[in-house]
């Protein structure tokens, strides 16, 4: 029998079988003019959008390190723009970033839209310049550092969506770093 779909015993795995490679998450800004207009120094604000629940990180000062702040649980648009003031303020925020839930082939779907518009009125509601980054895996390897350290579900769940965003911002800086050098 001849065909397409054959394999060879000892040759691996036919082509129709193997998982689909997956491309790396963009290292690269979505948008040069939103990034030329986030402070280079100065604490960032890294936002992990979601509807019910925003994962919030910052940064220091030097831009180097980032770290987990709170999970948010979302109210009303007026409270939840009083958070978010009252954040920028308490922590001398220069600029906030975004994460963009893309498609892992780096389109950009009904989620990245709805982020799209979370962060401009985030922009709005701080008074501080914004930009965009891919956010990719980044709760997949946060669910991944709380596994491995066995903590239980129930902890994982209450730090899952601050931790993917402090990944989602240490990636923003790095990507920063690394183009400045």
């Amino acid at each position: 029998m001849s065909g397409s779909c054959e394999s060879n015993a000892g040759e691996g795995p036919a082509e129709h079988d193997r998982p689909p490679q997956q491309k790396p998450p963009s290292r690269e800004p979505l948008s040069r003019v939103e990034d030329d207009l986030v402070p280079r120094r100065g604490r960032l604000l890294g936002l992990d959008f979601g509807t019910r629940r925003i994962g919030i990180a910052v940064c220091d000062e030097d831009q180097r390190i980032a770290s987990p702040l709170e999970n948010y649980n979302r109210s009303r648009p007026e409270v939840d723009a009083l958070r978010l003031k009252a954040l920028a303020g308490e922590y001398r925020v220069v600029g906030v970033v975004v994460g963009l839930p893309l498609h892992m082939g780096g389109e950009e779907g009904q989620k990245a839209r709805e982020a799209r518009r979370f962060g401009a009125w985030a922009a709005s509601a701080t008074a501080r310049p914004l930009a965009f980054w891919d956010e990719r895996l980044t709760s997949v390897l946060a669910e991944d550092y709380l596994r491995s350290a066995q903590l239980s579900p129930k902890k994982r769940k209450m730090r899952l969506d601050k931790v993917a965003a402090q990944i989602m911002l240490q990636s923003y800086l790095e990507s920063r770093t690394s183009r400045d050098s």
